[in-house]
Order: C-alpha cells, then sequence, then structure tokens
C-alpha cells in the first residue's frame, strides 16, 4: 500500500473549495485502486490537501497519468505547486 499526501494552496474560499471537491468525487469514487482519500485541511497552516490510500504504486502512477490528476490545478486554483508526499505503509495495525 502506498499513502500519498498532497498539500496545496488555493485562491478559492473554502466553501468553493469543497462545493468543486464535492462534486468531482464520483470521478475520485472510479479510480481503479484508490482505496481511500481523505479532504483536509492543513490546521496549521489553512493549506488544503488530500490523503490518497493506493492499493499499489502502478495505481498511483496510472492516476498521475490521467486527465483527472492533470485537471486538480484548475479545479482547485492552485496558486504554486503542490508539496507531494510519498509514504509506502509497512503493515498495518488493523484490519
Amino acid at each position: 500500500m502506498i499513502i500519498q499526501i498532497i498539500r496545496l494552496k488555493s485562491n478559492l474560499p473554502e466553501d468553493e473549495l469543497l462545493r468543486r471537491a464535492k462534486e468531482r468525487e464520483p470521478q475520485f469514487k472510479a479510480i481503479s485502486g484508490l482505496l481511500q482519500k481523505y479532504y483536509v485541511k492543513m490546521a496549521d497552516s489553512g493549506q488544503f490537501g488530500g490523503i490518497y490510500v493506493w492499493d499499489s504504486v502502478e495505481s498511483l502512477n496510472a492516476f498521475k497519468a490521467s486527465e483527472l490528476a492533470a485537471s486538480i490545478p484548475e479545479a482547485y486554483e492552485i496558486v504554486e505547486a503542490p508539496n507531494i508526499e510519498l509514504l509506502n505503509v509497512l503493515f498495518k495495525l488493523r484490519d
């Protein structure tokens, strides 16, 4: 399993950013290999982001090459390059 954490800065007010995220939710639910996505607001910075849980690096790479991934900067009016972290899950506490 792979966890991908994306932090971004947007020109949008929070309510508009959330509206757009909800509008795009079905597209993300349809992604093969995406086990879960958490929509988050970073408590200390006011930034927003997503925490993606992928079944494999292949699924992550397929998403990164998709039109949906390419549409994220425009959809959320991102003002600078997002901060992206990748984590390999070693084991889970619970099933």
